[in-house]
């Protein structure tokens, strides 16, 4: 490689003799750099979606191919985070398909020392069967003479992950379930 060649690909001589001078576009890019292809150029579709991690609300794009997230970047029109993510929301791929996400619950029975695993559904239907007999077993239809109509058997507390929405759905159910003690991690 001669004298000249090599000193016409160094990018600061591409950003001082072409049309980059702020070395913002083709001055910067190498031979390799011209090469790369996005990976979300393959995707079937994309999904607009919220960072799941904090209360800001970051959009986000969710970029899927073959039924499977391949991708996760900002939302650009999103008005909260103008498609900027923190380090966290910009990891959040791992959710989704980490080797570290768990799909299973670990239980440890009442007076039990050890942990078990238990599938999903068969965690959820212990949950509802256990809300239905505190409901059940604890429901005041009236205290002194005044009408309560609540049970003080279980509560609510949210987090701040969750949002506007999410919250007033949680809010919703508990309130038609009769619990009066709900409140939320993100106003404490």
């Amino acid at each position: 490689m001669g004298a000249r060649t090599w000193i016409s690909s160094w990018p600061v001589y591409r950003q001082l003799t072409g049309g980059d001078p702020l070395g913002r576009g083709e001055a910067a890019k190498s031979r390799d750099t011209r090469l790369l292809r996005a990976r979300t150029r393959t995707a079937d579709k994309v999904v607009k979606s919220v960072c799941p991690y904090c209360a800001v609300g970051c959009g986000q794009d969710v970029y899927v191919q073959d039924g499977r997230v391949t991708q996760i970047e900002g939302d650009r029109d999103s008005p909260v985070s103008r498609g900027r993510l923190c380090p966290k929301g910009a990891a959040s791929l791992q959710l989704t398909t980490g080797p570290a996400r768990e799909h299973r619950v670990r239980y440890r029975r009442p007076h039990g020392t050890d942990w078990e695993e238990l599938d999903l559904d068969t965690a959820m239907d212990m949950i509802a069967d256990r809300v239905i007999a505190a409901r059940r077993e604890g429901w005041q239809w009236e205290q002194n003479g005044l009408r309560t109509r609540r049970t003080l058997r279980f509560a609510s507390l949210g987090g701040a992950t969750l949002d506007n929405e999410e919250n007033y759905l949680i809010k919703k159910l508990f309130t038609a379930l009769g619990a009066v003690q709900i409140e939320n991690q993100a106003r404490i």
